[in-house]
């Protein structure tokens, strides 16, 4: 592993340094104020109860930190003339990063009602986790974030994700040190081993060590040095380190720190660009340690607060009802000195703006941070050159998934230029059958390389990491800086991301509703290797849940799709691929599935969501059919279109109708979700009155869910999965979840009114040779030939 001789880098002077000084004290100000005041912003007058909020919200100890970061970043931006992003990782960040935002004019710019003066800051401090105002966190509202910091574990990732295929930009992480003890984030410390010096940019992590969470002391802060760089060594990094609580020596310290990263940094980039260099190289992190509510109150009540647990969130907090508290709140704001930063109609002095870059630079301002400015639509083909032929439904099968790896295949070869595609998953592309890929890129990877390694590539954009957390924040920051991506994963563990997800959909909701954010490019995932045919892995592996979890959150960012066959899956990819703004769950099999649908009649399938299959039913237009057989997902396709052909044989008399569901969202009403039926609609689908027999791949509570409002709701019976699983032939799982062609059989003569007298004997040879399947697979260990041989024949 290249190592870069470090640099020594020029001293700040003294003028540099009481500007940096003035700037850091201005922002601290600003944090301090944002969570305390709602009027008299300046100090003009006397502090009094009435000037401070009624509910005091917020978090003070992280922000004089931040504050000092967001300063020296400032510096080296403009020194360097650096495109930068900065990730602030460290949860309740908000007071910290919105001062610096108003400071620099972006906050102002954005809004233009909190403009850069007294009044705009006295809005800048009442709106501050205020009713109608904005949230503690660096939420979507703030002007240059892609990351909220209300979940911890996800900062490092999301930074990875916005420097791949950014050569130019530099992205520093703030990691609290609380944060830094998640299972994510540590997974994501290895990021750096897919990071290309010479296609990607550059990752500065700052690891912020103030010692505390909310009522505990956090581990790294307790490492002695020396362990901690240990650490932080294996991980392929070279600790820098500033630790300090005197804010001259703290501030000549983090600007040397600086200047010694981004000189290692461009170091290790001119190598790989302009002499070949390959060897991996260690990357530089700042390790930054100072207290926890620095220059706040070093004591409250007796009680020691700077440097402990207790600076936290709110460290007067009984500012309106004791005077002591207030007047040690007045002391506090005022050892700023606020008269030297802000003139008397409140805009930043000269000073503490000298060290704010301009323009697009400023860390508020940069595009890369609303990356829907950057985003241009992928090069996606027509379908029909990808489309399987179907001559006729069920003649010929294919594996959906290694279809649609041939459409991406091409996305990822026309975007070779551009470099504006990834592909991430756990360990999977190529069980997932998308190895076509390969073809036109190989896998990203910085570590060593075997002779028996195959696919790997200095310069891949295939991202595969056996951590499902490290690839969403990979693909989030991705997105979120103006690029496209898909996920693929195994169904039953993209649980893991479960709250990812949720974190990205509330963000996108958010987004939305703010006009200067423009639509970025939605997160797709793809599920595979489902349910049902996890005929190895068995029970562990199989939980079809994500879709109920996803179909929870905002409807109008939730999709979810189930294709039926590989036309449809092509048609759903081609959809969600140029989609904006959307969460898109696609759900489709790896295995040989029977073709359906003409490349033709799956677009309009997929256009409409839901539909009737007319020649899979036996409908001629005479009479309403006595029960309508529905199905979602590929493995249920296959049983209800079994059932028709076994009813079709045993029961001609009866009037089928068959109805496939592409799109889940089309059973919720139409003012539930944008993509609802109206009800006439969903009674034109399903009826009014006759008994619908619904097949459904995951678990079937989710449709009742869904549908428990619709007219028609008494009569309808969902099969799916209940949660039996385990290692078996693909026959017997839906068999044990009695989602099998037999099962479905026996509910139609059970719910068809005067049919249950009528059809018996069939009823019971359904029955009879459901119990002959279980005698047979134990014997042969396959599936029954009938079963293992049916095609459609109707």
């Amino acid at each position: 592993m290249r190592d870069v001789a470090p640099q020594t880098p020029a001293p700040i002077t003294d003028d540099e340094l009481q500007a940096l000084d003035a700037h850091w004290r201005a922002a601290n100000y600003l944090a301090v104020g944002q969570i305390y005041l709602m009027s008299n912003p300046l100090l003009t007058e006397p502090l009094r109860r009435e000037h401070v909020k009624p509910r005091l919200l917020g978090h003070w100890g992280t922000s004089p930190g931040l504050n000092l970061v967001h300063t020296h970043l400032n510096r080296v931006i403009r020194n360097r003339d650096q495109d930068a992003l900065c990730v602030w990782g460290p949860g309740h960040g908000g007071p910290a990063v919105l001062a610096n935002s108003w400071l620099e004019g972006t906050y102002s710019e954005t809004y233009p009602d909190v403009g850069r003066d007294a009044g705009g800051m006295a809005a800048l401090f009442k709106q501050f986790s205020f009713p109608g105002g904005v949230p503690s966190h660096v939420a979507p509202e703030t002007p240059g974030s892609i990351h909220e910091g209300g979940e911890l574990g996800y900062s490092l990732s999301h930074a990875y994700g916005a420097a791949l295929d950014n050569p130019g930009l530099l992205v520093a992480c703030v990691i609290g040190d609380g944060e830094a003890e998640t299972g994510p984030l540590a997974a994501s410390w290895h990021s750096n081993k897919f990071l290309d010096p010479v296609h990607d940019g550059a990752v500065l992590p700052i690891l912020h060590l103030n010692g505390y969470k909310i009522a505990n002391p956090t581990v790294l802060a307790r490492l002695p040095e020396s362990e901690l760089d240990e650490l932080l060594r294996g991980y392929g990094h070279v600790p820098i380190h500033v630790s300090g609580d005197d804010p001259a020596t703290v501030h000549r310290a983090m600007a040397a720190a600086m200047d010694d990263a981004l000189d290692r940094i461009a170091s290790i980039q001119r190598a790989a660009r302009e002499e070949g260099a390959t060897e991996r190289a260690h990357w530089p992190v700042i390790v930054l340690r100072t207290p926890k509510g620095w220059t706040g109150p070093a004591e409250v009540d007796g009680t020691p607060v700077e440097g402990t647990w207790r600076a936290h969130q709110v460290p007067l907090a009984a500012v309106r009802d004791n005077p002591d508290h207030l007047r040690q709140l007045e002391g506090w704001l005022r050892s700023y000195r606020p008269e030297e930063l802000f003139d008397e109609h409140g805009a930043p002095s000269e000073q503490v703006l000298a060290c704010v870059p301009d323009g697009d630079r400023r860390l508020g301002a940069t595009p890369h941070a609303n990356g829907g400015l950057l985003l241009r639509g992928l090069p996606l083909p027509g379908l029909d050159r990808f489309a399987v032929p179907v001559d006729k439904p069920g003649a010929s099968l294919h594996e959906p998934t290694k279809v649609l790896g041939d459409l991406l295949e091409h996305v990822m070869r026309h975007t070779g230029d551009r470099r504006d595609f990834r592909i991430v998953g756990p360990d999977e592309t190529a069980s997932n059958r998308l190895q076509a890929v390969y073809a036109a890129s190989g896998k990203a990877w910085q570590a060593q390389t075997l002779d028996v390694d195959e696919n790997l590539d200095r310069h891949g954009r295939v991202m595969e990491i056996l951590s499902e957390h490290t690839c969403q924040g990979w693909l989030e920051g991705y997105l979120l800086t103006g690029r496209h991506g898909l996920f693929s994963c195994y169904e039953a563990f993209v649980h893991i991301v479960d709250s990812m997800v949720n974190q990205h959909i509330k963000w996108l909701r958010v987004t939305r509703r703010l006009p200067w954010r423009a639509p970025i490019a939605s997160l797709n995932y793809l599920l595979t290797s489902h349910v049902w045919r996890q005929d190895h892995n068995g029970f562990s592996h199989q939980d079809p849940g994500f879709v109920d979890h996803v179909l929870n959150k905002s409807p109008e960012v939730v999709r979810v799709y189930l294709p039926p066959d590989a036309n449809t899956l092509l048609s759903v990819a081609d959809h969600v691929l140029r989609s904006r703004d959307y969460v898109n769950v696609v759900v489709a099999g790896k295995q040989p599935c029977f073709d359906w649908l003409t490349m033709e009649q799956a677009k309009a399938h997929c256009a409409r969501g839901a539909g009737i299959w007319e020649w899979a039913g036996t409908e001629d237009g005479t009479r309403e059919p006595d029960v309508v057989l529905a199905a979602a997902g590929d493995v249920p396709t296959q049983e209800v279109l079994a059932a028709a052909q076994l009813l079709r044989q045993h029961l001609p008399d009866l009037v089928v109708r068959v109805v496939n569901v592409v799109d889940l969202a089309r059973l919720l009403p139409r003012e539930e979700h944008p993509h609802g039926m109206p009800g006439s609609d969903y009674d034109a689908l399903f009826t009014r009155d006759r008994p619908v027999v619904f097949a459904y791949h995951g678990y079937p509570w989710l449709i009742h869910r869904l549908a428990y409002r619709r007219s028609g709701h008494a009569n309808l019976h969902v099969r799916g999965y209940k949660e039996i699983g385990t290692t078996t032939t693909p026959f017997d799982m839906v068999v044990t979840n009695d989602l099998d062609r037999y099962r479905l059989v026996m509910d139609v003569i059970d719910r068809v009114p005067g049919l249950a007298v009528r059809a018996a004997p069939v009823r019971q040879l359904m029955e009879d040779t459901r119990l002959r399947h279980h005698e047979w697979i134990r014997e042969h260990g396959t599936d029954l030939p009938e079963v293992a041989d049916w095609t459609w024949t109707g």
